[in-house]
């Protein structure tokens, strides 16, 4: 057994850990990190060993990672912020400047606000105005020049060649199980605002199966939307990330939704160097995790 003092942490191994655990297995985790499988499965085992301890559990329909595995996990999410943080601060530049942020409810619940911070404080001469509004208010706040960049929702057939692409994810209709549809009465639809392009496309395309819709509840908040339909108030519209275990989704019974698309979209002749920094860190956060992790 080797001895406390001998015993090291592998950043690339706790980076492997990592993306074991948010993708869902070691195959999807070496596509991510641009290894082959047979590269992040030599790099677990390494660390094991260093630690004298299993960290990915093989037996069959067990949890993924063993308990000493889970307690890791939770140090490698630290220690690898950290890690990048110190990396990152080496290169740290003179940049100044002032960038004017959109972004919608769905990535202010991301680890975006921890990214935003550590980009403060490698460049302090920065300036970062963040507002929070939902996608079509923010591509009009864009038009009007009003914001530098956005981060936003749109479906994913009108992502625009200057977007950069951010991650994908799936748009479903979802009701409560205890929540009974009946032919021939209109279906109550829970609904965010008026300015919510699901809600638009709900009411206007999505009824092209000749169902009526008669809205039953408005919150502009995703929060209020899911307990809604966990109540079973009615059926609504959304994303993939918000789904509940509590929840039914009746796809089959509406006409498919669009799949969605995450993108930084930028003002029209944008010349701003700090920006293209604060999207280059944005980039390589997703590149890295394959998407903006729900902040915990």
């Amino acid at each position: 057994m080797p001895g406390v003092m001998n015993r090291r942490l592998d950043v690339d191994a706790l980076r492997a850990m990592v993306a074991i655990d948010q993708h869902g297995g070691v195959t999807r985790a070496a596509e991510i990190l641009g290894l082959s499988q047979s590269a992040v499965s030599h790099k677990i085992r390494r660390l094991e060993a260093s630690l004298d301890c299993e960290i990915l559990s093989r037996k069959a329909n067990a949890p993924m990672f063993t308990t000493a595995g889970q307690d890791l996990l939770g140090y490698a999410r630290r220690i690898l912020g950290i890690h990048d943080e110190a990396v990152l601060s080496l290169s740290k530049s003179t940049l100044q400047g002032k960038i004017a942020l959109g972004m919608t409810e769905d990535t202010t619940c991301t680890d975006l606000a921890r990214i935003l911070g550590r980009f403060r404080r490698l460049y302090p001469e920065v300036s970062v105005r963040t507002k929070v509004r939902m996608s079509l208010v923010l591509q009009e706040q864009l038009s009007l020049g009003a914001l530098d960049a956005a981060i936003v929702q749109v479906f994913q057939h009108e992502v625009r060649p200057a977007d950069v692409l951010l991650y994908r994810e799936t748009l479903h209709w979802v009701k409560s199980p205890e929540l009974i549809l009946r032919k021939g009465e209109p279906v109550p639809f829970l609904s965010f605002d008026d300015d919510c392009f699901y809600r638009r496309w709900g009411l206007d395309l999505g009824q092209d199966a000749g169902a009526v819709f008669e809205t039953v509840f408005e919150c502009s908040s995703a929060a209020g939307i899911i307990a809604g339909v966990t109540s079973g108030l009615g059926v609504a519209l959304l994303s993939q990330r918000h789904l509940q275990p509590g929840m039914e989704i009746v796809d089959k019974d509406f006409p498919k939704p669009p799949d969605l698309a995450y993108v930084i979209r930028r003002a029209r002749n944008s010349r701003n160097p700090a920006l293209e920094t604060l999207v280059r860190e944005i980039e390589a956060e997703v590149r890295r995790y394959g998407t903006l992790q729900i902040a915990v």
